[in-house]
């Protein structure tokens, strides 16, 4: 096997111990979002087995001996000589260079967004629970209790008395 092509199955043999893929799929709340997620899954899957059989191998060396007992060693001769002149060029990889950057950007903004959606995430858990509070003791609370617990109300409340606007 070419030392690139090697190194190519490593990378995605390593990128695919990486990658935590029940983590992920828990993450999705839509049926469409898991349909696409496993469609995802299997591809990856596809190519990192082709990855794995196909290039991992070295090709068979080719008994030149056995051909040439039966066809001839002059012929054979000239097969050996083409198929020993020809060079398989390097791989020269021009693309991740490229767009390295931008994935770089990418991740820094994608760590950002996940900071930010965390952070809303509490705010929502707290409101939730706040509002779980709140439907336990809605039954048995006075308005002075309500409006301890929402000044903002009371005081668009008082204002609506004083302007005498009973909203009709």
């Amino acid at each position: 096997m070419s030392g690139t092509g090697k190194k190519v199955v490593d990378v995605a043999f390593k990128a695919s111990k990486n990658i935590d893929w029940e983590g992920m799929a828990k993450l999705l709340v839509s049926d469409e979002a898991r349909k696409e997620f496993a469609t995802l899954r299997r591809a990856f899957d596809e190519v990192n087995t082709t990855l794995q059989t196909k290039f991992s191998q070295e090709p068979e060396p080719i008994d030149w001996e056995y051909y040439r007992k039966g066809i001839g060693s002059r012929l054979v001769d000239m097969y050996k000589e083409a198929y020993e002149s020809v060079e398989v060029p390097k791989f020269v990889d021009t693309v991740t260079p490229q767009y390295k950057p931008k994935f770089d950007a990418l991740l820094v903004e994608l760590k950002e967004a996940e900071q930010k959606s965390l952070k809303e995430s509490e705010r929502l858990e707290k409101e939730v629970a706040e509002v779980q509070e709140m439907k336990k003791k809605i039954s048995t609370m006075t308005a002075d209790e309500y409006f301890s617990k929402h000044p903002e109300l009371k005081k668009k409340f008082d204002d609506e008395i004083r302007n005498d606007n009973w909203g009709y």
